[in-house]
This record gives C-alpha cells, structure tokens and sequence, in this order.
C-alpha cells in the first residue's frame, strides 16, 4: 500500500492538488470525446461505417501527437502554462461543442475530421504542460513519486471517461453529439478549475533567455536528426524500437478488424455491438494491467529481448488460433492475448531505451518513439481498411498479422540484445 501513502502525502500539497484536478478533468475529457468520436463514425445509424472512415477517425484521434509534440515543448517555454490550460480547454470546449453541431448538420465528412483534428492538437499542448507543470508544485525529493502517480491518475480518468461515454449512449442517448456535448463541458470545467491557481505559479520563468521561436523549432528538428544518429549506434535500443512498432501495427490492425465485426458481423443493433467494442476495450485493458504485474519478473528472467521475443512469440501462435474463427468469444480471448503481450513488450521496449540510450539523448528518442508508435497505429488502420471487406472477417489480414508477430519473435530471439 505504499503507493496509497505516496498519493496521501501528495494530496496535501494544495497546488499540486489544483494540477492533478485540471488534469483528471481534461483527461477524463479526452476520454469521453474520444469515445464520442469513434462510435460516431463506427456505429451511428444514418452512417454505413467503412473500414476507411474508421482509419480516418484513428488519424485524427493519433496523429497530432506525433506530429506536433516534439515541437510543443518550444511553445510551452515561451507561454504562460496556467495560460495554455486556462485557454486550450476553453478553445477545446468550444471545437468539441462545433463537433457536436457538425454530427447534427448535413455538412461534408472533411469539416467534421477538421473540428476534431483541432481538438485533438489542441491536446499535444495540454498534456505536455500539465507535465512541465510538475516541478512547479512538488518539490524535488517527491518528483519521482508525482511523476509515476500523476500521469497514472490522469490515464484512468481518460479511462473512465471512456467508460461514461458508453454508458450514456447506451442509456438512451440518440446522439452522439450530446456525448461530444458532455465532453465540452468537461473541458470547461477543466478550464475553470484552472483559475484556481497563480496566473505564474507553473511557470515558465519569465527571465529565462530563450532562442527566437524559429532558432527554437529548428535546433528541435536538429535535436531530433540527433537522436536517430544516437539511436543508429545503440543497436539494442534500436532493434527493440523496431519491433515495437511492428506489434504495435499488428495490435492497430487487429483494432480496425475487431470495431469493424462488433458493428457488422456480431450484432443485429447499434447498441449491441456498442456493447461488445465496450467488453473487448475492457478485456484488452485487463490484458495491460496484467502486463505490469508479470513483466519485470518475466523479463527479470528472460531479459527485456528475450521477453519481447516470448510476447510475440505467443501472439503469433494465438492470434490465428482464434483470430481465424472470427467468433466472439475467442476473440475476446485474443483481445486479452494481445492487450498482455503488447503492453508486456512494451515496458520491455521501454526498459531497453532507457539502459541503453544516453541521459542527454533519452528525451529525443522517447519523442521518436511516440512518432513511431503512433505512426504504426494509424499506418494499420489504412493497411486494415485497404484488405478488409464490409463484414470485417478476413483471413489474408489475420494471416499476414501472425507473419509479423513470427517475424519479431525470430528476430528479437536471434538479435535482441547484440
């Protein structure tokens, strides 16, 4: 229970409480936009979705992460960060609220994606300020802790704003825009509960000299050039990287195919198959949460190579195995297979970065590493969209996604660590 007395200690922190309250607000905004947005264009009644639809919806939702927040961190040491949260949750209230509008008008699918790519920039900016924030209200002996446990909270918050989303369309809501409403004023009140702290209580300093913006967003790229030279001399770090990003393809591949049955091919309703995208989203989040608690044993034996090998290994003898039935249950299963093992070879991948990547470099290769996790999601989802057919079942797909998890598995336990 130790980490119920590190949150105990951090609660009496009175701005730190004010942080952590901005961040579970606007995350647990996230959650039920996010939500809002892909059982809009997955499993509302006027739309015949398409795995297309459903590749564009993950584009918007992932890709302003990548693309923008390398470069956020130049923005945020030049703007007041009580400001960015105060003003971005309050721009993100009302983009979220002409969402709402657009799913209610008869207006082009392109203005929709617009609104909602906006939003999700919006948020690159948010997160990475709610982090820069934390040194500005926890002192330097109880960082660590703040840093393990904020971001935690705030991913659960996201979780169970998820969670309301679903269950406020299934309790008789008609529309998915007065779910994106409800986002909205989540954002609000995460803007609101921003007033309660310092305009210049979380910085930056105001008398710190800085490069002129375009020098800044410059030495950014360079910095980041930097780091692939860095990572191109840390084979280990590499190779992990590598295969990281092939299963995190094969997990966003096998997404699109699981949203496309649970709207076509499982259910004879809407909220039917909402309900089964709902179970197999918690399925896969018990995979993870497994994960955490057998990795560092596992990879404590296996090494964090031979770890990942092991994770892929098992996914690409199950993955078929039940993936080619293309039935619920062991779907549902497999759900649970992959959400173990992708996360397993996740905190594997990140130990290996860590160990083996400089202090100066980490920072940057960790910036790569969201650009390529990210990148391979929405990469799959277009790949998934090009090979499935309207009910969702395809062997090719299935088939090929095992190759890969086989391919890593070979690769990992023949090269991993060298």
């Amino acid at each position: 229970m130790a980490v119920v007395g590190d949150l105990r200690v951090l609660l009496r922190l009175r701005d730190f409480r004010r942080l952590l309250a901005v961040r579970l607000i606007s995350q647990s905004a996230d959650g039920v936009y996010q939500v809002a947005l892909a059982t809009y264009v997955v499993f509302s009644p006027e739309k015949q979705a398409s795995a297309g639809a459903i590749a564009s919806a993950m584009a918007v939702l992932l890709l302003p992460y990548s693309l923008v927040g390398p470069f956020a961190g130049v923005l945020l040491d030049r703007w007041r960060r009580r400001q960015v949260f105060l003003y971005g949750n309050l721009l993100r209230a009302v983009l979220a609220a002409l969402t709402a509008v657009l799913m209610l008008s008869d207006v082009p699918d392109q203005l929709f994606y617009a609104s909602a790519l906006c939003v999700t920039a919006v948020n690159r900016f948010v997160l990475a300020g709610l982090s820069a924030a934390l040194p500005r209200v926890v002192d330097a002996d109880r960082l660590v802790i703040a840093n393990s446990l904020s971001p935690t909270a705030g991913t659960l918050a996201a979780t169970v704003g998820g969670g309301l989303a679903f269950v406020v369309r299934l309790a008789g809501s008609d529309s998915d825009a007065a779910v994106v409403l409800l986002g909205a004023a989540l954002y609000l009140g995460a803007a609101l509960a921003s007033l309660r702290m310092a305009r210049d209580l979380l910085g930056p300093d105001p008398d710190l000299v800085r490069p002129h913006l375009g020098e800044a967003l410059a030495g950014t790229a360079r910095g980041l050039a930097a780091g692939v030279r860095h990572l191109a001399r840390r084979p280990a770090a590499a190779r992990a990287l590598a295969a990281m990003t092939v299963l995190r393809f094969c997990y966003g591949a096998l997404t699109v195919m699981v949203l496309m049955l649970c709207r076509y091919a499982w259910s004879s309703s809407e909220s039917d198959g909402l309900a089964l995208l709902g179970l197999a989203v918690g399925i896969s989040g018990a995979g993870f949460f497994v994960a955490a608690l057998v990795t560092p044993s596992a990879a404590g034996r296996l090494g964090p190579g031979g770890w990942i090998a092991a994770c892929a290994a098992v996914a690409a003898v199950l993955e078929p195995a039940l993936g080619l039935t293309f039935a619920p249950v062991p779907l549902l299963i497999a759900a649970f297979i992959l959400g173990l093992t992708t996360q397993g070879a996740k905190i594997a991948t990140d130990t290996v970065v860590q160990a083996s990547v400089d202090d100066g470099f980490r920072g940057r290769i960790f910036s790569l590493y969201d650009v390529l996790f990210n990148v391979a999601f929405v990469g799959a989802a277009a790949v998934a969209a090009l090979m499935l057919p309207g009910d969702g079942q395809s062997v090719p797909l299935v088939v090929m996604v095992a190759l890969l998890y086989g391919a890593v598995a070979a690769s990992m336990a023949r090269f991993g660590m060298q």
